[in-house]
């Protein structure tokens, strides 16, 4: 079915996208995985061309571009390549970018975002604690008030671009009996006494991803280095996530859309008993399945896109393509390690580095159970 959300001037971006990918990304990535981190000449490289800034104002060295659709265009051309490289993209210019744009005071827009758009101060975001997981009220981190500075204390799990991260915008509890409304953010550079960065976490997948445990230890910031208005950081959390959660739909299905692509042609390519694999009955219906999954699905997500353009998408209608796509996603990509065969089970073939990079996407960015749970909430159960 034609999409009908995009205009010739997305296109046109998503060109400039594809060439950049082709001529600097593509041929490198290999070595992405083998070193378990995106270089920085991927984040510059990126920050010339543009791809960083979309959310910020010209002023501060972005493009301002003022329309989701081009963010959605970048997040798709993506992830045809693999699941990591919009994660780790994601982070920083669609996740972390509204923080840095929307809270920050006129200084800190000065001293972050020109560096931020090319690619110089790479980001993350630091929410998720190893015992707390998707409830983000319950986080553990403290910031505690010493004179006209603030001291904080605690750790971060699971934080993608951690590991070469140049600020983390960091989510610390500084008034405990607030429970969610005792929630601040900080932007904390790395470069700080008593932050430190715990092993590189080896992963299922996502080998191109330096996911990173964060520790804090007394590590002293100060006023100007706080994000927004004091014990307002749970509810700035919670404006931002349909964005985050929609990226991540986005993502999901242009990733398991390639690969079916993939697969199909496989299909034809693959010869058994006398014939291509697709032919037989089974796997031509099981195709023509998926194929109507994608095209289904495809339509709900590009109505949100449409509706987050607009300033409309609302957080039940995020959820819900979060967890659906997600579901979708490793529903597909499974049946495309089926029709390869024992090929599908060697990591030298798509179908089986796809597979196992998309298992988490049930879990990230609030799990599919917690999903369901809102959906079920703004039912009135």
């Amino acid at each position: 079915m034609e999409r009908t959300i995009y205009e010739d001037d997305h296109e046109a971006f998503r060109l400039s996208v594809r060439e950049f990918l082709d001529r600097e990304v593509v041929p490198n990535v290999e070595d992405y995985a083998e070193a378990h981190a995106i270089p920085r000449e991927f984040w510059t490289g990126a920050g010339k061309q543009g791809f960083l800034g979309l959310e910020v104002p010209e002023e501060y060295g972005g493009s301002e571009a003022g329309d989701f659709r081009f963010n959605a265009v970048l997040c798709e051309e993506l992830a045809k390549v693999n699941m990591a490289l919009p994660s780790c993209h994601g982070i920083h210019a669609d996740i972390v970018a509204p923080y840095l744009v929307h809270l920050t005071t006129e200084d800190q827009k000065k001293r972050w975002l020109p560096a931020f758009c090319t690619g110089d101060l790479l980001t993350a975001i630091g929410m998720t604690e190893p015992s707390v997981g998707s409830d983000l009220a319950a986080l553990k981190t403290t910031a505690v008030r010493d004179g006209n500075d603030w001291i904080i204390n605690g750790s971060k799990t699971f934080i993608t671009n951690g590991y070469s991260a140049d600020l983390v915008v960091v989510a610390a509890r500084t008034a405990s009996e607030k429970k969610a409304k005792g929630i601040s953010l900080f932007g904390v550079e790395t470069t700080k006494a008593g932050f430190a960065r715990g092993r590189k976490l080896d992963k299922v997948g996502q080998p191109e991803s330096d996911t990173a445990e964060l520790s804090f230890t007394d590590v002293r910031v100060s006023d100007d280095d706080r994000i927004g208005e004091l014990d307002t950081g749970f509810i700035s959390m919670m404006q931002f996530l349909p964005q985050e959660r929609l990226s991540v739909a986005i993502t999901n299905l242009a990733h398991a859309g390639q690969i079916l692509l993939e697969t199909i042609q496989y299909a034809h390519d693959r010869k058994a008993f006398g014939q291509s694999i697709g032919n037989f009955q089974w796997n031509k219906f099981l195709i023509a399945e998926l194929v109507t999954e994608i095209d289904v699905t495809q339509a709900f997500v590009d109505q949100c896109v449409a509706a987050h353009t607009r300033g409309k998408l609302t957080p039940i209608d995020a959820a819900k393509a979060k967890w659906w796509t997600s579901h979708i996603q490793n529903e597909v990509l499974d049946h495309c390690v089926q029709l390869h065969g024992g090929y599908g089970f060697m990591n030298e073939y798509r179908a089986a580095r796809a597979w196992r990079d998309a298992r988490v996407t049930k879990i990230w960015a609030g799990s599919n159970e917690i999903m369901k749970e809102l959906i079920g909430r703004d039912l009135g159960f």
